[in-house]
């Protein structure tokens, strides 16, 4: 009999699927601009995939740059804000459709580079890519012709060739005569992420994504996720050593806050909670064990 499916995996399925619902936009080639187009999801995904219904905030926070001459963009930041208050990183393992990719990438049977040093060090890249590629380089050209673009999207999105580019080119013949060096650039990026998506455990996720790196700041004092009562806990630390990306303790910037650390905690110490008690998210021997 086959392993059952987690739940965690229903709705991500789930949450891909709605997001991605005008499914006539696949076959025709045609994006969705409905209403609700204007709306953002919490996880990455493509506004000008064929399917979406809604905009990637991500995308959004970098368009929203143009607006800056007249007004601020507080939808934007105020909708951001609302999903790393309530969530945290755990938009990113419950509401990412890419994330979902890239754990069906890691289950084909491979050698697999684990979580060391180096992998935490360069955890630190996407706040690099964050800053340089979703307000610097967009500033940029805001101030040098009036018009920001959004330079990670236009760059490097995986999630906007694979759920956008490849089917609206594929559709149409003029958009396939358009097609150069840009093109082929995502279409190379792409590959390359799907390749080490192989061997490494959500590599996008743990050092690319910018969105990711912005949930990340609110993390340790998101309403809902895992907690961990200290009052069981022994600081055993099995459920950081068989965490799969780069977390130091529960609830630290790059825990996805995932909760399969539950069932292999011992003690019962690890639980689900609408709130998080900053008292009982780290304790000082879990963070210091694991620091290096």
């Amino acid at each position: 009999m086959g392993k059952k499916i987690s739940r965690r995996k229903i709705i991500q399925l789930m949450s891909a699927v709605i997001y991605n619902a005008n499914f006539k936009g696949f076959a025709e080639g045609n994006i969705y601009k409905g209403d609700i187009k204007g709306v953002c999801v919490p996880g990455l995904n493509c506004y000008s995939c064929p399917g979406a219904i809604a905009a990637c905030p991500l995308g959004s926070l970098q368009s929203s740059i143009n607006e800056l001459k007249f007004k601020l963009p507080l939808y934007i930041i105020g909708i951001l804000i609302i999903f790393g208050i309530t969530l945290g990183r755990a938009v990113c393992a419950y509401l990412c459709p890419f994330g979902l990719i890239e754990e069906l990438l890691y289950k084909i049977p491979s050698p697999k580079i684990k979580k060391n040093k180096w992998t935490r060090r360069l955890s630190f890249l996407k706040y690099v890519i964050l800053l340089l590629f979703v307000f610097i380089l967009p500033a940029y050209y805001l101030i040098k012709t009036g018009v920001a673009i959004p330079a990670f999207c236009k760059y490097i999105c995986p999630a906007g060739m694979l759920e956008g580019g490849i089917f609206l080119v594929a559709a149409n013949n003029i958009l396939r005569e358009m097609t150069g060096m840009l093109f082929n650039w995502k279409i190379f990026v792409l590959v390359i992420i799907i390749i080490i998506s192989v061997f490494i455990y959500r590599f996008f996720c743990r050092f690319i994504c910018p969105l990711g790196a912005i949930y990340s700041f609110f993390n340790r004092h998101a309403m809902i996720g895992i907690n961990v009562d200290k009052t069981k806990c022994t600081k055993c630390n099995k459920c950081v050593k068989f965490c799969k990306t780069d977390a130091k303790y529960i609830n630290d910037r790059e825990c996805i806050r995932c909760g399969e650390c539950k069932n292999l905690c011992d003690y019962n110490a690890i639980i689900y909670s609408p709130r998080i008690d900053k008292n009982k998210t780290k304790t000082k021997g879990e963070k210091t064990k694991n620091e290096n």
